[in-house]
């Protein structure tokens, strides 16, 4: 029997208690801490040639908690042939590996849907000047 993931999919609104999705070994007050905590981690990395952070973008598409407090990443970029396609997924684990309590980290690239400007936040909007 595989283990259901805790959480699941919070990357284009901030993160809510209602996002947890499924009953979790994890406590909900822990579980709520390592959402918020790796939602943090990852805006501390950036596209180096858009100054926002991959979150703000939207580059993130899935994020998954498992009881075994191992998380799942599913993440884009902005255009398949980005320079730092090999790179970024790194600087994503490293970031979310440094969360206290996470356990293991998985960083899939994926490219469906592809990105578009649509999934940036109106933070990053503004941020970029684009309306």
């Amino acid at each position: 029997m595989s283990e259901q993931p805790a959480m699941s999919e919070f990357s284009d609104e901030p993160l809510k208690q209602t996002e947890i999705t499924q009953e979790s070994a994890i406590p909900a007050d822990e579980l709520e801490r390592l959402a918020t905590d790796i939602v943090a981690a990852l805006k501390t990395v950036y596209d180096p040639e858009i100054p926002v952070d991959i979150y703000e973008l939207g580059l993130i598409y899935k994020v998954d908690i498992e009881d075994d407090r191992s998380v799942k990443i599913d993440m884009t970029l902005t255009a398949p042939g980005c320079p730092v396609a090999g790179e970024m997924p790194i600087w994503v684990e490293n970031a979310v590996a440094s969360v206290p309590g996470v356990s293991f980290v998985d960083v899939s690239m994926v490219f469906d849907p592809p990105w578009d400007p649509s999934r940036m936040s109106d933070e990053a909007r503004v941020a970029l000047n684009f309306f």
